[in-house]
């Protein structure tokens, strides 16, 4: 196993336990304590954990492991909830997208859509044709910078870049010169990566300033569309995006509860379990 594998399962572990132990970790990962150790030292220094006297520990409770980390976690459930997003997604659409892995992959799935030509036999509803038949036949609208450069050399699709201050962890973009682009555009469809789904409190992430953008993604579309594998819902986290109120469909994966999934459509919320 890699050292960047390693690294990969250790924030995972750190992220579901809230702590580690030396050797448990070593065992987990098949390594020696030797090695665990200098694995935790190295992540400390670059302030992703805590070091402690036999292992680490989290931040905080709402402890977020940075995109890089996160994107093997659930990635098959990830495809099928893109793919089945895509075909909500109507020829010439504006769609609106945040950051985060499950919306990464809602772009990577478009962008094949497009390329393919795929676009009139999709089923999104209130589609409209793009007014250039040579031009996109997509239009992009994000906050997210790996997303933008993924797209970015899509020539079907049209992608406009919010910009504003860069946060590392998710490689979104946020501030007030965020805010002052998304006031200015107008959205067929916002598709929201989330960290919680709480039937009482709605929608959540981890970050403040990050749930200020999504909202504006909301407030923005005339339908919103929330992306998470089941692993988020009945989960909540530090900053409410908005209620279910205000979301039209959520697309998650078969892990979803039946509990859960009647609440949600008590709610008035399409849901698609894939």
């Amino acid at each position: 196993m890699s050292k960047p594998e390693r690294w990969s399962r250790l924030l995972e572990l750190l992220a579901a336990e809230g702590r580690l132990d030396v050797e448990e970790a070593a065992t987990a990962l098949e390594v020696s304590p030797a090695t665990i150790r200098r694995d935790l030292d190295e992540l400390a220094e670059q302030q992703m954990l805590v070091r402690t006297r036999g292992g680490a520990i989290a931040h905080g409770v709402a402890y977020e492991l940075p995109l890089r980390y996160k994107s093997s976690r659930h990635a098959s459930e990830k495809h099928r909830i893109a793919a089945a997003v895509a075909e909500l997604i109507g020829e010439g659409d504006v769609v609106g997208l945040n950051g985060g892995t499950t919306t990464t992959e809602v772009a990577r799935a478009l962008a094949l859509r497009a390329g393919a030509g795929a676009g009139e036999g999709s089923a999104g509803g209130g589609r409209r044709q793009s007014p250039d038949p040579a031009g996109p036949s997509l239009t992009v609208v994000t906050n997210a910078l790996n997303i933008a450069g993924e797209l970015a050399v899509r020539p079907q699709i049209k992608i406009v870049v919010t910009g504003g201050v860069a946060r590392s962890q998710t490689y979104e973009l946020v501030g007030p010169l965020t805010a002052g682009v998304m006031n200015e555009v107008v959205l067929d469809v916002a598709v929201l990566g989330v960290d919680g789904v709480d039937p009482h409190l709605g929608v959540m992430t981890h970050q403040e300033d990050e749930a200020g953008i999504s909202r504006l993604f909301v407030e923005r579309a005339g339908r919103v569309i929330v992306v998470t594998d089941s692993s988020k819902m009945g989960r909540r986290a530090f900053a409410r995006i908005c209620g279910l109120d205000r979301v039209d469909v959520l697309v998650t994966d078969s892990g979803l509860s039946s509990e859960m999934a009647a609440r949600l459509t008590e709610a008035g919320i399409k849901v698609h379990a894939v």
